[in-house]
């Protein structure tokens, strides 16, 4: 069941991005934060969540990654008055970076624990 929630949550981190990237400039909130920071924390969310439902680590870097590219292409393209922005990409693959290496700190540390519990059980 974990398995699954850890899907859902993910796919649906997904389509929320897109739809927040992809949104008409005329929809977004003048009063959003700092669209770098908005980019590093959604990319970490994924990330993280990635993780969490299974998904491999370098599969993981570059879907997201690739992901990050199309959405910057996209809106320059499309005609919704926005346009792609190198740092908003350098700002998703940062994300991205920074929620693998809270995944790996916290699997880490959740093995480490579990190692120590059991070599306490052997004593």
């Amino acid at each position: 069941m974990t398995r699954g929630l850890a899907r859902s949550v993910f796919g649906g981190l997904l389509v929320v991005s897109l739809v927040m990237f992809l949104l008409p400039a005329d929809d977004l909130s003048p009063n959003a934060p700092n669209d770098k920071v908005t980019h590093l924390l959604t990319f970490a969310a994924l990330a993280l969540s990635g993780r969490w439902a299974g998904v491999p680590v370098l599969p993981l870097l570059g879907g997201l990654t690739a992901y990050a590219a199309a959405t910057e292409v996209l809106q320059g393209l499309l005609p919704i008055n926005r346009h792609g922005d190198p740092r908003d990409l350098l700002a998703d693959v940062v994300g991205v970076l920074v929620g693998l290496g809270v995944s790996w700190a916290w699997t880490g540390r959740r093995s480490g624990a579990a190692g120590q519990s059991s070599e306490r059980l052997h004593e």
